[in-house]
């Protein structure tokens, strides 16, 4: 899996942060997305997935490897 982020589609919503904290993050000035691992292992897969499906803004783009 691989992970980017359009933070400039991203609303600080913070959903993904509290889905998946190990893979996201966020600035404290204004909540925007911070991209902590943009290929989480296997075990985080479930999680990231739900963060990207929640995400308000679909600023969350998943891409599974071939």
């Amino acid at each position: 899996m691989k992970i980017t982020v359009d933070e400039g589609k991203c609303c600080g919503a913070g959903q993904c942060v509290l889905i998946a904290p190990e893979v996201f993050d966020q600035r404290d000035e204004d909540g925007i997305v911070i991209l902590l691992d943009a290929e989480p292992p296997a075990d985080r897969h479930p999680s990231v997935d739900e963060a990207a499906s929640v995400c308000p803004a679909a600023a969350i783009e998943l891409r599974e490897d071939a």
